[in-house]
C-alpha cells in the first residue's frame, strides 16, 4: 500500500493536516502518470541538511530540499525529501510567501522531480514553476488555511 510519512530531525516543528498532504501529493503523482510506493518527507533545521547536503552530494551551501530517490526508472516512486523548515522560512519572506504555501511549493518541487522534472537550465526551471503553480492550484481549501 502506498504510504507518505512525515519525519522530524533536529527541528521542532509540526506538521499539520497530514492526511490532506497525502491526498494532494498522491493527486499529483496520479496525475502524472507516477505511481507511489513510499515517500518520507524529513523536516529539519538548516544545519542537519547542509551536512546532508556536504556528505552525500560535496555541496558545501545551504538548501531548501533534498530528494533521494532509490527506485529505479519504471518502479513505484520509493525516496527520502529532505527539507529544511529554517530555509522554507527564510524564502517565504524573500519571496513575498506565506510560509505554508512556501512549505507546500517545495514540498510538491521534491515531488516532481520524483516524477522526473528538472530544474538544472532555465527551460526547465520554467517547467518545474509551471508544474509547481498548477498542483498548488489544486490543493483543498482545508489545506490552505490554518
Amino acid at each position: 500500500m502506498p504510504s507518505i510519512n512525515f519525519f522530524l530531525e533536529d527541528i521542532n516543528f509540526r506538521v499539520r493536516k497530514k492526511k490532506l498532504i497525502r491526498n494532494w501529493l498522491l493527486l499529483t503523482i496520479k496525475k502524472e502518470g507516477g505511481e507511489l510506493d513510499n515517500i518520507n518527507l524529513i523536516f529539519t533545521s538548516d544545519n542537519y541538511l547542509h551536512h546532508i547536503n556536504v556528505e552525500h552530494l560535496n555541496h558545501d551551501t545551504l538548501t531548501d530540499i533534498i530528494t533521494f530517490e532509490y527506485n529505479e526508472t519504471g518502479e513505484p516512486i520509493t525516496s527520502d525529501i529532505f527539507i529544511s523548515v529554517d530555509r522554507v522560512k527564510e524564502n517565504s519572506v524573500t519571496f513575498r510567501q506565506r510560509q505554508l504555501d512556501e512549505l507546500h511549493r517545495i514540498i510538491v518541487h521534491g515531488t516532481l522531480h520524483l516524477l522526473g522534472y528538472k530544474d538544472k537550465n532555465k527551460s526547465d526551471k520554467e517547467l518545474m514553476t509551471i508544474k509547481e503553480d498548477y498542483y498548488l492550484s489544486l490543493r483543498s481549501e482545508d489545506l490552505l488555511n490554518y
